[in-house]
C-alpha cells in the first residue's frame, strides 16, 4: 500500500475491509492512517482527504482511561489483535463512543493495523456508559442515599464512608486468602451497597438512638427494629426502578442491611440466623462496622485504641463473627 497525496494504493486484500458496515481506518505500522471506509468518514465528520498521513490518535479524548491504551499498546507491540472501548470526538466536537478491534496484518513484510469500530452511541437502549463512569454513578448515588437517610448525625459521612474502604480491604484480604471466593465484580458491588448499612437508624427515635446511657429492654426492641425499617426504606426506594445500574448493589444491600446485626452462634439479630446462613456480604460489613464504632468516639462511650479493639474482634471469633473473617481481619494494618 502506498500514499501519494491523498490517493492512497493498496492491495486487494485490505480493499476488502473497508467494504464492512462498520467504521473501518487502516494504518501502518507507526499509526499513520492510510485508508477510512465511508462510514468511518460519516461518523467521525472527517474527510478521508483531510486524515491521511495523520497519527491514529488524532480522535483522542481525556475520557478514555490511560489504562485503555496502555493495554491497546502492549497488547499491539505483541503482535496480537486487542479490543477496547474508545471514547473520542467527531469533527464537531461530539463524544462517540465505539467498541474497536485492531488487528495487525502483514502484507508484503510490512505491518499494518486494522481497526474496526462498533459504534455505541445509536444502541437502542440508549448511551453508552463506561464502566468507570458507571462505577462513579454508582458510588455516588447509593453515598448520597445513605446521607439523606442519616442526615441528623454530622458525622454519619466519616462513618460510612471509613466502614466501604475497611469493607474493601477485608474483601480482598479474603480473596487472597481464598483464591477465586470472591471476584472483582462481587467486590465493587459489595463496597458500594455497605455504605447502605444503617439507613433503617432514620426511622429510630432520636432520644433512643443518642441516648448517652445504657438502654431498656423496651428501647433496644425498637433499636432491633433498625434492619427491617432499613429493608422497607430499600424496598420502597427501589419500587420505581427497572434500571441495571445499581441492581446487584440493591440485591447485596438488602441483605446487609437486614442481616448485618446478625451473630455467627445465631444469637444476633432479627432472624437469628447462624455461620454461612448469613449472607457472606452482612457478615463482612458487621466486622468492620463494629470495629469501627468501637474505635470511634459515641455519645455514650470514648474511641477505643486499635489493639483494644482487636482484641475484642478476636474475642468474639467463632461468636459473633466468622472465624475465617476473624483471622483475616488481623492480618491487616488498619492503623497504615
Amino acid at each position: 500500500m502506498e500514499t501519494k497525496g491523498n490517493v492512497t494504493y493498496m492491495k486487494p486484500e485490505l480493499f476488502l475491509f473497508l467494504q464492512l458496515g462498520d467504521a473501518v481506518i487502516i494504518t501502518d505500522e507507526q499509526h499513520h492512517i492510510r485508508a477510512v471506509n465511508d462510514t468511518y468518514e460519516k461518523i467521525t465528520g472527517f474527510s478521508r482527504e483531510n486524515i491521511i498521513g495523520v497519527r491514529a490518535g488524532f480522535l483522542r479524548s481525556n475520557l478514555t482511561p490511560p489504562s485503555t491504551y496502555d493495554s491497546m499498546k502492549m497488547t499491539l507491540a505483541q503482535n496480537a489483535p486487542w479490543s477496547g472501548i474508545f471514547t473520542n470526538r467527531t469533527r464537531h466536537h461530539e463524544l462517540w463512543h465505539a467498541s474497536i478491534t485492531i488487528t495487525p496484518i502483514t502484507m508484503d513484510n510490512k505491518l499494518y493495523y486494522v481497526g474496526i469500530f462498533r459504534n455505541l452511541n445509536q444502541l437502542s437502549d440508549g448511551s453508552y456508559i463506561s464502566e468507570t463512569r458507571k462505577a462513579k454513578i454508582q458510588n455516588e448515588l447509593l453515598r448520597t442515599l445513605a446521607i439523606s437517610c442519616e442526615v441528623r448525625d454530622p458525622a454519619i459521612e466519616g462513618h460510612l464512608v471509613r466502614v466501604q474502604q475497611m469493607t474493601e480491604k477485608l474483601a480482598r484480604r479474603l480473596m487472597e486468602l481464598t483464591p477465586h471466593a470472591l471476584s472483582e465484580e462481587y467486590i465493587r458491588h459489595l463496597v458500594n451497597a455497605s455504605i447502605l448499612h444503617d439507613i433503617g437508624k432514620s426511622g429510630i427515635p432520636e432520644s433512643i438512638l443518642y441516648k448517652p446511657g445504657g438502654l431498656t429492654s423496651y428501647e433496644r426492641v425498637i433499636i432491633e427494629m433498625h434492619p427491617s425499617i432499613g429493608v422497607d426504606i430499600l424496598n420502597k426506594m427501589i419500587s420505581g426502578l427497572d434500571d441495571d445500574l445499581i441492581h446487584q448493589e440493591f440485591i447485596l444491600a438488602r441483605n446487609i442491611i437486614q442481616s448485618h446485626h446478625e451473630k455467627w452462634d445465631g444469637t444476633g439479630y432479627p432472624n437469628q440466623l447462624a455461620g454461612d446462613d448469613i449472607p457472606l456480604e452482612a457478615q463482612i460489613v458487621s466486622l468492620v462496622d463494629v470495629y469501627d464504632a468501637l474505635t470511634s468516639r459515641r455519645a455514650y462511650k470514648d474511641a477505643w485504641p486499635h489493639d483494644q479493639a482487636l482484641d475484642y474482634i478476636q474475642s468474639e471469633r467463632g461468636l459473633s463473627f466468622n472465624p475465617l473473617l476473624t483471622d483475616a481481619f488481623a492480618t491487616i494494618d488498619w492503623i497504615e
